[in-house]
């Protein structure tokens, strides 16, 4: 009897946790038995199977501002004025907005007054789901066929199909530069595990890259390594430029976006924190998970982005954050005056008679050098956060070189 009463007690403390479990499990994750889409482009049909995911992902619609940035269309000439003349002679000086949510992409790409009628095809790689296709039949000659001719029948920017098995629904990563770089480093991204992968979609295009001369490929230049001196010897072994200042007549370097480079050593990055965790956050509605698809500061869903992990409050989280973001912006705005500076300096030795050529060669590699690594941290797009110590280690790095190019353009003549 005494068993009997103890088996019974037993079952009644056993029946809350499996309660808890069944509750907390993943068969109340959305649509687990995956829906074959076909070849299916459109994120509205994708959207009929995967209701709340689709309604998370309509939100990159709206528009709105954060601290720092955001996704409103608004020129960053206004807060950086200073990057008309660091890119000028170049694309950047003309047209450089922020980004709007990725729903936009393909709409602000053609928009943009940097995309002309020789823009490559190269450039709408990441913007639509269309691109894989076009690829796969097109060949190489995708990436050199104009941008504008491609664009005219394409329909969606990006979308589901761009990170989704359109048969199974599980990550995928879709860009070859970016498959064909992680071999070049020893990593086969289909054995990549679904953390890896919570990732990997989102570093197939946030990266830094350059157009082969020729080709127009897509390439990323990860081969000594993802640490901006490692891609700054990658650049130097080729004496690869993008444009010639016409100020300076230094061959200039345009950093892209590299945020997977600039997570990959960070504290998240090295801990192993994705970046859906953060970007992506688990979400519930009506008793049912889902991985939000509203790509956007964490800082707007600090409780599930954040405090998964986090125990602290998120006014002291928000503070830490903003400080480390206003530190790397103040410090990136008074490099950018030095660079600009270090360009007029070149300048007027380049107009001197007597100027030792020699040193003016020695002061152009060196203002190259400065606005390459200011532009690591002020191409990324989170104003340092994702990696305080490589923002700042960067920026005082362009600092010192900026300061050497005008002292020895300066001595120059």
């Amino acid at each position: 009897m005494r068993r009997s009463k103890s088996y019974l007690l037993i079952i009644l403390l056993l029946i809350p946790l499996a309660l808890f479990a069944i509750g907390c499990s993943d068969k109340n994750e959305v649509a687990t038995v995956a829906v074959d889409m076909g070849d299916e482009l459109d994120p509205a049909v994708w959207g009929k199977e995967y209701p709340l995911q689709y309604d998370s992902y309509l939100k990159n619609n709206e528009m709105s501002k954060t601290d720092f940035s955001g996704s409103e269309k608004e020129s960053k000439f206004i807060s950086e004025p200073e990057i008309k003349e660091l890119f000028k002679g170049y694309g950047f000086s003309i047209d450089y907005n922020e980004d709007r949510g990725h729903t936009y992409a393909l709409e602000d790409l053609l928009a943009s007054k940097r995309v002309n009628e020789t823009t490559p095809g190269s450039c709408m790689t990441c913007k639509s789901p269309s691109v894989p296709k076009l690829i796969e039949t097109m060949g190489a000659s995708y990436y050199t066929t104009p941008l504008r001719e491609l664009a005219k029948d394409v329909k969606h920017s990006i979308a589901c199909s761009n990170c989704h098995d359109s048969k199974t629904n599980e990550l995928k990563v879709s860009q070859p530069a970016f498959i064909d770089a992680m071999n070049k480093r020893g990593i086969d991204v289909t054995k990549a595990s679904k953390q890896e992968m919570r990732t990997y979609v989102c570093g197939q295009c946030h990266v830094e890259y350059y157009l082969e001369k020729d080709t127009k490929v897509v390439t990323f230049p990860w081969t000594e390594g993802l640490e901006p001196t490692n891609i700054e010897a990658y650049y130097d072994k080729m004496e690869f430029s993008d444009w010639e200042h016409p100020d300076s007549k230094a061959g200039m370097r345009k950093v892209q976006h590299p945020e997977f480079e600039t997570w990959s050593t960070s504290v998240h990055g090295t801990a192993g924190v994705s970046c859906a965790d953060c970007h992506m956050p688990y979400m519930r509605e009506d008793g049912k998970k889902f991985s939000s698809h509203l790509w956007t500061s964490p800082l707007k869903t600090m409780d599930v982005s954040c405090q998964t992990c986090h125990t602290q409050d998120q006014a002291w989280l928000k503070e830490r954050v903003l400080n480390t973001q206003t530190k790397t912006f103040d410090q990136q705005v008074k490099v950018s005056k030095v660079i600009e500076e270090a360009h007029q300096a070149i300048k007027k030795a380049l107009a001197e008679s007597t100027v030792d050529k020699n040193k003016i060669k020695e002061a152009q590699a060196l203002v190259v050098k400065a606005q390459w690594y200011w532009d690591w941290v002020a191409a990324e797009n989170s104003r340092g956060f994702h990696n305080p110590v490589q923002a700042l280690n960067s920026l005082t790095t362009a600092m010192e070189n900026a300061y050497k190019a005008k002292e020895i353009a300066n001595s120059s003549y």
